[in-house]
């Protein structure tokens, strides 16, 4: 199917247009590079310069599409889109290697006898109270705490939790919050248990636990299987997630950001983007050296690109041992064109890694850990640590994410072809 697909796609165009089908796809290329423009004059600038890129990034594709239509181009062109993405799905899912269980996957983890759960009530518009978790978690034998006033030390009371006893230790809350208990779940060695009971949950979503109905969670003090999982840490700080830092930290440290987000962003990033009081990172990746840098993501193992999977801003795994790497350097109009090509982009980089060191020219660097805003002391050092935390999961988790590698087109017309494939060698018949 890849390779029909892949076929049949090009053949499309070729139909519908012969030669002049490299024409309309350079035509569709600049309307995309127009656009990128459109949104950093959108981002960057304010005034009279900020609504001309709302209305070229509006315009630009309008006017390729339009144009596609008006010659007879825009079914073709949708269907020869449609069946280059069914071509690389079908890619992928053919060069996915068969998951094999675990020892610890397929065996029941032993219940425990003490579990400790922390539940902040004002999570997720009230998740807490809404699918009635506190009376749920008491009757599966579960010490409750629930999370009141901001004051609190999260830290301390999961501490507190191991010393009087506690065997597991789970949280009903955000992503922030989850980072913080299992912290000390790991630090003692305890199983940890993921309730989605925040706004996004995105640690939830890649452990493929049902966000929309976090009482699931539950199931695995009964019935549920151990995972190891990596742990990232940002100097001395904990993330589930990610850790960012430029841009998006500076934005989010904004008090202002918590009630007005989208407003809050607008107002701030012409300034941080290309104001002289711009920041401006360095990054150094095992051996990979970056600097200039805007913005600087980095994840508890790399997330999907938005390409490579129907659900992009996803990690494929948990368990790799390796940092994601993100950094974004785009400082004029020119530069945010050559954005379309992705990964090839001067001004984007990704990359894995063991260990990254993020500097700046200030003392202290400001970061979002899971959402949340601190300042860190410079250079912060983020690290991996492969297997620290025992996540405890419900057995049934429809929403784990299945195996998807890149596409490697070789091995996929290996597959596909079989003996008729260039250069593949027939095995000796048996005596």
């Amino acid at each position: 199917m890849a390779l029909l697909a892949l076929l049949t796609s090009v053949l499309v165009a070729l139909v519908a247009a012969g030669l002049r089908s490299v024409l309309w796809a350079l035509v569709g290329i600049a309307g995309l590079a127009l656009a990128a423009v459109g949104v950093w004059w959108t981002l960057a600038h304010t005034g009279v310069v900020r609504v001309a890129g709302v209305v070229l990034s509006l315009t630009a594709p309008v006017t390729v599409l339009a144009l596609y239509a008006a010659y007879g181009m825009l079914g073709p062109a949708l269907f020869s889109l449609a069946l280059w993405v069914l071509a690389m799905a079908a890619a992928r899912f053919a060069v996915a290697p068969g998951h094999i269980p675990s020892a610890h996957e397929r065996e029941p983890a032993e219940a425990p006898h003490h579990p400790w759960i922390l539940m902040n009530p004002r999570s997720g518009g009230g998740k807490v109270g809404r699918f009635h978790l506190v009376d749920k978690a008491r009757a599966a034998g579960a010490r409750v705490v629930l999370l009141g006033t901001e004051g609190q030390d999260v830290t301390e009371l999961a501490r507190q939790a191991v010393a009087e006893g506690a065997d597991l230790l789970a949280v009903a809350g955000g992503d922030g919050t989850q980072a913080l208990v299992a912290e000390v779940a790991a630090r003692h060695d305890l199983p940890f248990l993921v309730i989605p009971a925040g706004t996004r949950n995105h640690f939830a979503l890649d452990l493929g636990l049902d966000r929309d109905d976090p009482t699931t969670g539950l199931d695995a003090l009964a019935d549920g299987i151990e995972l190891r999982v990596d742990l990232g840490f940002a100097a001395d700080r904990v993330f589930v997630n990610n850790a960012s830092f430029g841009t998006y930290a500076a934005v989010v440290g904004d008090p202002a950001y918590r009630d007005a987000k989208v407003h809050t962003t607008l107002q701030a990033l012409p300034g941080l983007l290309t104001g002289p009081d711009a920041p401006r990172l360095r990054m150094r990746a095992d051996a990979t050296r970056a600097d200039g840098l805007q913005a600087l993501l980095v994840s508890n193992n790399p997330y999907l690109r938005a390409v490579d999977s129907t659900h992009p801003g996803r990690r494929e795994r948990l368990d790799s041992g390796l940092l994601g790497v993100l950094c974004v350097r785009v400082e004029n109009a020119a530069q945010a064109a050559r954005m379309v090509r992705g990964a090839r982009s001067a001004g984007l980089l990704r990359l894995t890694a063991h260990e990254v060191v993020v500097e700046a020219d200030t003392d202290t660097v400001p970061a979002g850990i899971d959402g949340e805003h601190v300042m860190l002391p410079a250079p912060v050092v983020c690290r991996i640590a492969p297997g620290a935390l025992r996540v405890r999961v419900p057995r049934d988790r429809p929403g784990a994410p299945p195996s998807r590698p890149a596409a490697d087109w070789s091995r996929v017309t290996r597959l596909a072809l079989g003996p008729l494939a260039p250069g593949r060698r027939r095995s000796p018949a048996p005596a």
